[in-house]
């Protein structure tokens, strides 16, 4: 069945691409200086575009300057223009310039054709005050349904009690308690990896721990959220077992084994460099050496699956953020499908 929104989101920016990009230079003038140049059109191609059509979203952490002294309306007209279709909150006002409400967040976002499909949110806190998922589960979920959220998540380990499989079974048992409460309300609750989930559990080195945590919790009430260029960081620092034994492991085969669990992604870029500590240097998406053509192409191509995933580029530190979004989002439409 086609997705009517996806449908509106697309047909919408047909029509509008051209205002959104005179708004956008309005808004912006010389505060966004060269990166505000129109997206250079893909490069010719043959065969069927890798990224599926209104799936390419951005995490907003990548733009968190750009908010704190523009707002959200200019950063919006600009991804409107890039080509994004969707966008991940890391927090609701980053700083913005001026105050505002979660149903004009929600509805700022959607008159440029974004629609919000997730959000960061802490998993724990020693404040009992602190908008976490353990200590105000009810506000978090409240908030994300204001915004009309699919997906409302954490980008925290679940290193709470520790590191050995106890602890994170212990971790587990909670996640999917967040789960279950999201689920109750039409919405998926998702954990985002860094390298250090792909390390050895301390009490068994023989465990990966997140091996654990997909174990353990219920993939009906918990998913993932793979950041890409982390899962290839764990692989480099975590191949072998604190005896030196080997351990190897292909992060796309994770995804490959249980596609549902992983409705979002990051995409995220890295030059390899085994002299770094993550075996990585992070650079815009299209600049490094993780092979994205194959691994969205990987996931895209299962049966029932070319819809089922949305996939966020971020950059944690990007020298120039709106030329970071507007190159990595000409890079990911520009990948074909090899005939």
């Amino acid at each position: 069945m086609p997705d009517p929104e996806l449908t509106h989101r697309l047909s919408r920016r047909g029509m509008l691409g051209v205002a959104a990009g005179a708004t956008a230079a309005a808004l912006l003038g010389a505060a966004a200086g060269p990166a505000t140049a129109a997206t250079p059109a893909p490069a010719p191609g043959r065969g069927r575009p890798v990224l599926p059509p209104g799936r390419l979203g951005i995490q907003l952490y990548s733009l968190r300057d750009k908010v704190s002294t523009l707002g959200f309306a200019p950063v919006f007209a600009e991804l409107e223009k890039y080509g994004y279709d969707e966008v991940e909150f890391a927090g609701y006002t980053q700083g913005s310039a001026g105050p505002i409400t979660l149903a004009q967040l929600k509805r700022l976002a959607r008159n440029h054709g974004l629609n919000p499909i997730g959000s960061h949110v802490g998993y724990y806190s020693s404040d009992p005050a602190a908008y976490t998922f353990a200590q105000n589960l009810t506000k978090v979920l409240d908030d994300a349904q204001a915004l009309g959220l699919k997906h409302i998540g954490t980008a925290s380990g679940p290193f709470r009690y520790g590191s050995t499989v106890e602890a994170w079974k212990r971790a587990a048992e909670e996640f999917n308690t967040y789960g279950a409460a999201a689920k109750a309300r039409g919405m998926k609750f998702y954990q985002h990896n860094h390298s250090e989930e792909f390390s050895f559990a301390t009490d068994n080195p023989k465990v990966r721990l997140y091996d654990v945590l997909l174990a353990e919790t219920d993939p009906e009430l918990v998913f993932l959220e793979m950041d890409i260029f982390w899962a290839y960081s764990g692989q480099f620092r975590f191949s072998k077992r604190p005896d030196g034994t080997p351990a190897p492991f292909e992060p796309l085969d994770y995804v490959l084994g249980q596609p549902h669990r992983y409705p979002l992604f990051h995409v995220k870029d890295g030059v390899s460099d085994p002299a770094n500590q993550y075996g990585y240097r992070m650079t815009d998406v299209g600049d490094g050496d993780i092979d994205y053509q194959r691994f969205i192409s990987a996931v895209t191509r299962l049966r029932g699956h070319r819809l089922a995933h949305h996939w966020q580029a971020e950059h944690d530190n990007p020298a120039e953020s709106f030329t970071f979004a507007r190159r990595s989002s000409a890079h990911l439409h520009s990948l074909r499908e090899k005939c």
